[in-house]
């Protein structure tokens, strides 16, 4: 008998729509912080999805969603 052998299953992310959202890259100027995410079109809202510590965490968000440019946004 386990009793810690269930599994966790993850939320599935929402999928990224193009028409609807623009990849970008907040960054904060006085920290140097940047996450990656979607801005919706219509409201303007941001959608986090991953925090980039280095080169490595960028070029896997962008390899995920199949990107090749993203802005960043200050």
């Amino acid at each position: 008998m386990n009793l810690f052998s269930r599994k966790v299953k993850a939320a599935p992310r929402p999928a990224y729509d193009p028409k609807a959202e623009k990849p970008v890259i907040r960054a904060s100027i006085c920290t140097g912080e940047r996450v990656a995410g979607f801005r919706d079109l219509k409201t303007g809202r941001f959608r986090e999805e991953v925090l980039i510590r280095g080169s490595k965490d960028l070029d896997s968000f962008m390899e995920k969603y199949g990107l090749e440019h993203i802005d960043t946004e200050y």
